[in-house]
C-alpha cells in the first residue's frame, strides 16, 4: 500500500487509450481494410477490445475473432499491410488528446519531471501521431512498440525509460489504461496509474492490478511530487 502523494522523478505515458483517444481512427481503418478483403466491417467496440498489442496482434484479431487467434500467414500479410496503409491515412482524421492532456503535461514538465510515451504502437505511427496532435514537445522520450527487442507487458520497455532517465525503476511511474500497462509496471518494478477510459475490452479499470485510479489526468498531479534536491 503506497502513500500518498509518492515520490517519483519521471512519468510514462501510454498512448492509445491512455493519452490519446485515437480508436475511432483504428476503427475507420480497419474497417478499410476488411472492405478491402471483402469481409463484413466490425463494430467500433470490437476494435476498442482488440487494441493495446500493437497493430499485428490488432489485425490479427480482426481477421480470426479470437485474442490470441493466428490467421494463414499470407492472408495476414496482407491485411496487415492494408491495415498500416489505410491507417497512416486517417491517422490524425478523429484522434485527439484526451481531456486534460495537455495541462497535465504541461503541469509535470514545470514541477521538473522527466516525461516520456511508452507504447506498444509501431514508431511510423507513434511519432506523426504525437507530432500531429502537438504532444511531442512536452515529451523527453518516446518509446514504440518497435523500438526495442520487446515491448509491453515485457518489463524492458519501462525498465530501457528509467534507465535512459538516469533513475531506478522505482522512480518512474506508469500511468496506462489496460493489463498490458500494469503487467510491464509490475514487472519492472514501477508504481503503475490507470485510467478508467481506454481500451481493455470488457475489463473493469477496478480488476486491474494498480496503486491508483485516476478519473481525469489532471487528477494524477495531486498523488505524485519529485524528489527534494
Amino acid at each position: 500500500m503506497l502513500n500518498f502523494p509518492i515520490t517519483v522523478s519521471a512519468v510514462a505515458f501510454d498512448l492509445d487509450g491512455t493519452l490519446v483517444e485515437t480508436l475511432p481512427d483504428l476503427h475507420e481503418a480497419a474497417i478499410r481494410m476488411l472492405a478491402q478483403i471483402g469481409r463484413p466491417a466490425v463494430s467500433e467496440s470490437t476494435v476498442r477490445a482488440y487494441v493495446g498489442d500493437g497493430v499485428d496482434r490488432l489485425v490479427k484479431r480482426l481477421l480470426t475473432g479470437e485474442p490470441d487467434g493466428e490467421p494463414d500467414a499470407v492472408a495476414f500479410e496482407e491485411a496487415a499491410e492494408n491495415f498500416r496503409a489505410h491507417y497512416a491515412s486517417v491517422l490524425t482524421r478523429a484522434s485527439r488528446p484526451f481531456p486534460g492532456a495537455f495541462s497535465t503535461l504541461e503541469v509535470l514538465r514545470s514541477r521538473g519531471f522527466k516525461l516520456a510515451c511508452v507504447t506498444n504502437k509501431p514508431a511510423r505511427f507513434t511519432e506523426p501521431l504525437l507530432q500531429g496532435l502537438g504532444l511531442t514537445a512536452y515529451l523527453d522520450r518516446i518509446f514504440s512498440g518497435d523500438s526495442l527487442p520487446r515491448k509491453k507487458p515485457d518489463p524492458l520497455p519501462l525498465v530501457h525509460t528509467a534507465r535512459v532517465f538516469g533513475i531506478e525503476p522505482a522512480q518512474l511511474l506508469m500511468i496506462g489504461d489496460s493489463p498490458v500497462d500494469t503487467g510491464a509496471a509490475r514487472a519492472a518494478g514501477c508504481p503503475v496509474f490507470c485510467v478508467p477510459f481506454g481500451y481493455r475490452g470488457t475489463l473493469p479499470v477496478q480488476a486491474l492490478d494498480c496503486d491508483a485510479i485516476v478519473p481525469t489526468l489532471p487528477d494524477l498531479l495531486d498523488l505524485i511530487r519529485i524528489p527534494r534536491s
